[in-house]
Parts: structure tokens; sequence; C-alpha cells
């Protein structure tokens, strides 16, 4: 029953890959997620862990079944500038890019330590976005 179990892991991930794939606005939060992961220069556990509870509880993606969407991810990333993942949010209502913003500060926070790297990325999208993160930042 090993090959069974292997099998079905498998299938899902490739579900997985292929619902990612087929979502660009899904695709451009996820890049966006994790490029806020590597703002900063290094890849944080607590920043991994936001990343994963966010994928599972506001995509409802398994984050042990989602090795295919890192490779996805990754392959996407050298032809993708922020700017172009970000301007996929700009005809999306308010509320979805304020949730994307919402989900980079909580990444960006999740080590309790926000970086200047991190926070002129999080400006730079936030402006793409039409946030002033003045605002979010409590003035």
């Amino acid at each position: 029953m090993g090959w069974l179990d292997a099998l079905k892991t498998r299938l899902e991930r490739e579900k997985v890959v292929r619902l990612v794939a087929n979502d660009p606005a899904l695709t451009a939060e996820l890049l966006l997620l994790f490029k806020v992961i590597l703002a900063d220069g290094e890849v944080k556990t607590a920043e991994l862990e936001t990343f994963r509870r966010i994928c599972r509880e506001s995509f409802g993606l398994d984050p042990d079944v989602m090795d295919g969407v890192y490779e996805y991810l990754n392959d996407f990333a050298y032809e993708t500038t922020p700017a172009q993942a970000a301007a996929v949010f700009a005809d999306l209502p308010m509320e979805r890019r304020q949730r994307l913003l919402d989900h980079m500060i909580a990444i960006a926070e999740a080590d309790s330590d926000i970086d200047r790297h991190e926070e002129r990325f999080l400006a730079r999208i936030a402006d793409m976005l039409d946030f002033d993160i003045t605002e979010i930042r409590g003035g």
C-alpha cells in the first residue's frame, strides 16, 4: 500500500501546482509573499511558518504538498518583477488588495523585526496597491 500513498501524494502535489498555475492572482500573491521572506536576505523560520499558515488558512493549500508550487514560484520569479506581480491586483477590489498587504505585513512581522529592506519592499508594494504605508504603520 506504500505505492498507493505515494501516488496519492504525487497527485495532490500536481493538483496544487495546477491550482496555483491557473490562478494568476494567487500566483502573484504567493510570489509577493515569498519575496517578503527574502527581502531582508534571510529565510527565517517564523516567516516561513507564517507563510505556511497563510497558505493553509487563506488559500486552502496544504503546506505539506507544496514542493511543486515552490519550484513553480521559483521559476516564475525569474520572469516576474514585484511590480508585475503587484500589477495583477490593480483591478481587484480594495478588500483583496488589503488582504494581500495584510499577509505581507504578517510575514514581515513574524520574526518581530521589520528590517529596512522589508519596510522598503512593503512600502513599494503598498504604493503600487494604492495604499499609503504611513497609514498602515500608524501614521
